[in-house]
């Protein structure tokens, strides 16, 4: 297993305080901030996605290949009832095999979408998808084994919400691209003529893929415009590895009204929200005193907070800087000017004292030549390296689960298909405050109990994924398969 030390000598001693690249407010004006088309199938149940290439001009130089759905990079926000039947159909426009996993969603492994259904080029498929849990902001990415960060880093992202049409009972902004924006956050490298570059080095390899310019919603130096009011802000992190520590610029309050599966009972005040890759919050911020703000984060590292010493915890990488910049524009419709109540949503209190336990480590090695091939069984989950012909386990069907998971270092983004859970414990306290609603992602820094139960079947040869989140570490072999029968 990897230790501190030998990171620092596998990386080299000069990488150590370079390794993690600065990210920086670009130095371009690219005016008001465009949410993502919206695909509204909650009246017919249908939608139809197909991921093709185009050219994408992010820095007003030269256009870079791009891939995305329905258009040329990440995809349209797909809005679907929160119960019943949904018919999808994706097509591969594409000249390699993709596929397209619905994160966050509760349903059954022979339509999630892992690596076991690939879409092979000129192919559509066409899932039914049996919805039937709480509204929230979801997602969907291709998740093609070896190749996921690749194609996720070329743009095939985007957004899934799941609505039942009482956001406006609530007094929760709803207004699409108004009052209720849709962000998603990346970032990217790029050239010197502008072309998005995804060429790994060792530290890439090792830490994850870190970019240096921010990415919203693929636009870079845009400016969200909004009403005088409350704004609703559905946060997803589509980067491959970056973990951002977000707070306003003039330290006002986020109120957490969501997480991953949905909405809380009560908001939770906020000054600080951590947003690991594959984890989606809302929160509510306050534009009605008409002063500008702006979304900011820490310069952090994937170095855990439990392991101390230089390279440890998740404020030592630098100055803060800005994702995204917001003006109030009074022209816009003020819709909703107080904070709500109550939500209408709930937290987990599941029983655990009858639910079989697992323990679930997660692993990094490192030897002769280990750091300098992009997959050599470099990373693991329980010292077992991700095998598409080895399911690691099957569970009964209704069973409650206990698992305990761990790193021994580097933070990891972890992710349950097929279930939601309840975030018991984290290293042996109670979890943080944004992580007391329903999660499927959450991240591990040290030691998380988490507490599921599997109403969902998968069989051994369409089985559900469990992995970090980590797109670098996920192809690598950090990742395991399930069946629950």
């Amino acid at each position: 297993m990897i230790t501190r030390r030998g990171l620092i000598t596998g990386l080299g001693a000069g990488a150590v305080a370079t390794f993690i690249p600065k990210l920086s407010w670009a130095n371009r004006e690219a005016g008001p901030l465009a949410m993502p088309p919206l695909l509204d199938a909650t009246d017919t149940g249908r939608f139809r996605l197909a991921a093709q290439s185009g050219q994408t001009n992010f820095l007003g130089k030269t256009a870079t290949e791009t891939w995305g759905f329905n258009q040329a990079f990440l995809g349209p926000t797909v809005r679907v009832a929160n119960k019943g039947a949904v018919q999808a159909e994706v097509e591969n426009r594409l000249n390699e095999a993709m596929s397209v996993h619905w994160h966050g969603l509760v349903i059954p492994g022979d339509v999630d979408g892992g690596p076991h259904q690939p879409i092979a080029p000129g192919a559509t498929w066409s899932p039914e998808l049996p919805v039937d849990q709480a509204s929230a902001t979801v997602w969907y990415h291709t998740h093609i084994h070896g190749e996921t960060a690749r194609q996720v880093h070329m743009g095939l992202a985007g957004v899934l919400q799941l609505s039942d049409g009482l956001d406006d009972e609530r007094g929760l902004p709803s207004t699409y691209g108004i009052d209720d924006l849709t962000l998603v956050l990346q970032d990217r490298r790029f050239d010197r003529r502008g072309r998005m570059d995804y060429s790994l080095s060792m530290p890439d390899q090792m830490m994850g893929f870190l970019g240096d310019t921010m990415l919203i919603n693929g636009q870079v130096g845009a400016t969200a415009m909004v009403p005088r009011g409350i704004v609703r802000l559905r946060l997803l992190n589509g980067s491959n590895a970056r973990i951002y520590t977000l707070s306003m610029s003039d330290d006002r309050a986020m109120h957490l009204v969501a997480t991953d599966a949905g909405l809380l009972d009560k908001s939770i005040e906020l000054n600080e929200l951590t947003l690991s890759p594959g984890e989606r919050y809302e929160v509510l911020v306050d534009f009605g005193g008409g002063k500008d703000a702006s979304l900011i984060s820490q310069q952090s590292t994937n170095m855990g907070m439990m392991g101390g010493g230089m390279m440890g915890g998740r404020r030592t990488a630098g100055p803060p800087f800005e994702i995204l910049p917001f003006k109030v524009d009074t022209a816009l419709n003020a819709r909703i000017v107080a904070l709500p109540q109550d939500l209408g949503g709930s937290r987990p209190d599941m029983d655990k004292t009858k639910a079989t336990q697992r323990q679930v480590t997660l692993d990094m090695r490192m030897g002769p030549g280990m750091m300098m091939r992009r997959s050599s069984n470099r990373f693991s989950i329980n010292g077992r390296s991700f095998d598409m012909r080895r399911t690691n386990f099957t569970v009964r069907r209704g069973e409650l689960e206990r698992w305990s998971v761990s790193t021994n270092m580097m933070m990891h983004p972890f992710h349950v298909h097929g279930v939601t859970f309840q975030v018991l414990s984290e290293n042996g306290r109670a979890p943080n405050p944004q992580n007391t609603g329903w999660k499927d992602t959450v991240l591990i820094d040290g030691r998380a109990e988490l507490l599921m139960r599997f109403d969902q079947p998968a069989s051994e040869a369409l089985p559900f994924m469990f992995h970090c989140h980590i797109l670098e570490h996920e192809d690598g072999g950090m990742m395991g398969q399930f069946s629950v029968s």
